[in-house]
């Protein structure tokens, strides 16, 4: 007999605190188990899968590449049973879909949001819910199932086997400063311009981070001077009205906030070339709910909407 069809999801939670907890004994307790029935019931499983899960140390437990390669099954199991439970939830309140998305810091901060204005257009009755983390952070919850979707920047991205991608626009990267900022009020500016300026840099290995470091090396320029690492956007921005200090964005970022009157881009020609996109599950476009989702994000791309300022 299979010994999948033995499995219960039960017995994949069972998986999982074995391996969160790295303890046998650890994991009998927290899922309400003996520790002799526990090791009995892994190590039937091992005998069926033909294969060590774990290895045993003195320390506990440590998953084998068999054990996490299906440790990596278990978890997007649960996670669809999760989001079968949630989206059975929703419709009987009268919610049609409930889509999870995840976007990084650095993307459009119009360009979501006027993608999930078009998508609850075509479902009025749907739920949306948002993330923003990190692309490795998100793409990692995409794979478990535990988001329908991920938008972020492409320029560091590695394409996963179980993930399916596409590249939504290019953009160049911009220079930013306050509104009034000494700098505006020069016709053109060069590298030593910018070095007379405290900064607020991305943090390293971030996609943007790298366009600029990528720009300066190109340029056999030493690095910027600056105070603050940050990820946060809004802190940025925050920061940015507070100071002389100066920033980069994408092109669509700082056209947003400029129409806002936040920010002004500065006259410098950053040789920097940013890509924007998104992923989600293979197979999952034959639901007819992610479908729209996915083309709601390409309306959006495609039209660059933008919405009214309220203030």
């Amino acid at each position: 007999m299979d010994w999948t069809r033995r499995l219960r999801l039960s017995h994949l939670q069972l998986l999982i605190s074995l391996a969160e907890t790295g303890s046998i004994s650890e994991a009998a307790r927290v899922t309400f188990t003996t520790q002799p029935a526990l090791s009995k019931w892994l190590k039937d499983l091992e005998d069926s899968v033909g294969a060590p899960l774990f290895e045993r140390h003195a320390r506990g437990l440590k998953p084998t590449s068999q054990g996490h390669m299906l440790l990596g099954h278990a978890r997007r199991v649960l996670s669809e049973m999760d989001r079968a439970q949630q989206n059975l939830a929703a419709m009987q309140e009268g919610s049609s879909y409930r889509v999870a998305i995840g976007t990084s810091p650095a993307s459009a901060p119009n360009l979501v949001p006027a993608a999930i204005i078009q998508f609850l257009r075509l479902h009025p009755n749907a739920q949306v819910e948002l993330q923003e983390n990190t692309m490795n952070v998100l793409l990692d919850r995409l794979e478990q199932g535990q988001l329908d979707l991920v938008v972020g920047r492409f320029d560091n991205f590695a394409p996963r086997h179980s993930l399916c991608s596409e590249l939504l626009y290019e953009e160049t990267m911009r220079v930013i400063s306050r509104p009034g900022h000494p700098l505006t009020r020069q016709p053109s500016l060069d590298w030593e311009a910018l070095h007379a300026f405290d900064w607020i840099m991305w943090p390293v290995g971030t996609p943007i981070r790298s366009k600029l470091d990528i720009a300066l090396t190109n340029a056999g320029q030493r690095p910027l001077p600056y105070r603050v690492e940050s990820s946060s956007l809004i802190a940025n921005l925050w920061l940015l009205q507070l100071s002389d200090m100066l920033s980069i964005a994408s092109d669509r970022v700082a056209d947003h906030f400029t129409q806002r009157g936040l920010i002004v881009p500065l006259e410098f020609e950053l040789d920097a070339l940013g890509t924007l996109g998104m992923c989600w599950r293979k197979g999952t476009e034959s639901d007819p709910g992610i479908t729209d989702l996915l083309d709601s994000l390409r309306y959006a791309s495609a039209n660059q909407i933008e919405f009214p300022d309220a203030r």
